[in-house]
């Protein structure tokens, strides 16, 4: 019987009417990725860049997710053909390619999602979950259809190039990270800062005026409210190991004497 794929998370912004809210997903652990698939929220991103996923834990986290609502999207590690192919071949539909400061390596990142004569992908399906091994009818000539492809926008630089960005053909939207961009401008861990704010919605605006899906990651709720405000299409609000690490510490500030020290232990 052949099998159709999920909507890509191009299409599901294109019927949204409001904004969708996600989280990321960096323990590599697919029980967290179901407990937080079930949650409610509209998307999920997986990260390869600064969470300990594999290519394994990767396709299973695809998986489980694959029976809730909640779209899922890659972020890969690097702008790399062979990386790119590897995260498609799990099965993923969603790439999200980070640290891109210029047209040129946007069209690059499409390149790599797409099979020749339009790309550089090298054609395995049959061996791989992406297409179902053979089971969907028609993916090879159809693959670009079924895969949307985002690129981050997280330097200095990066933001100048914001319209050429967005503008190149087959990327459909852009994510603003605040926290690199900060670094890069000067001011590290200070993502708050007037003129880092200022640069994502020169971004917002930028990306805009070509027609395309802007998003950002804003831990901070008033940041997050701000940027929605500003016309973000998507945004990342929390993650699995951020959720982990504060609700520990309250249940630690609720029950621990603030006189005990886990260091006095060894």
């Amino acid at each position: 019987m052949p099998l159709r794929l999920d909507p890509t998370f191009r299409e599901a912004l294109a019927r949204a009417e409001r904004p969708l809210i996600g989280m990321w997903l960096s323990t590599g652990s697919a029980l967290n990725a179901e407990i937080c698939a079930g949650s409610g929220l509209d998307w999920l991103l997986i990260d390869m860049e600064h969470g300990p996923n594999t290519l394994t834990t990767v396709q299973q986290q695809l998986q489980v997710v694959a029976a809730y609502p909640a779209t899922c999207v890659v972020r890969v590690p690097v702008n790399d053909p062979v990386i790119i192919k590897q995260v498609l071949d799990t099965g993923a539909q969603n790439l999200l390619v980070p640290m891109v400061a210029s047209a040129d390596e946007a069209r690059a990142a499409v390149a790599a999602v797409r099979y020749p004569p339009e790309g550089v992908r090298g054609v395995g399906s049959a061996l791989a979950r992406s297409g179902r091994w053979g089971r969907v009818v028609g993916y090879v000539p159809n693959a670009s259809e079924t895969v949307s492809l985002f690129v981050q926008i997280e330097s200095a630089d990066a933001v100048d190039a914001a319209a050429e960005i967005a503008g190149v053909d087959g990327v459909d939207g852009v994510l603003v990270g605040p926290a690199d961009l900060a670094a890069s401008m000067g001011v590290p861990g200070q993502q708050g800062h007037p003129d880092v704010v200022a640069a994502v919605r020169r971004v917002f605006a930028a990306v805009h005026a070509t027609g395309k899906y802007v998003g950002v990651n804003a831990f901070d709720p008033a940041a997050a409210d701000a940027y929605l405000d500003a016309g973000a299409r998507f945004v990342t609000v929390g993650a699995d190991v951020t959720l982990l690490a504060r609700g520990s510490e309250a249940l630690a500030a609720r029950f621990v004497p603030a006189s005990d020290s886990s260091s006095d232990a060894y």
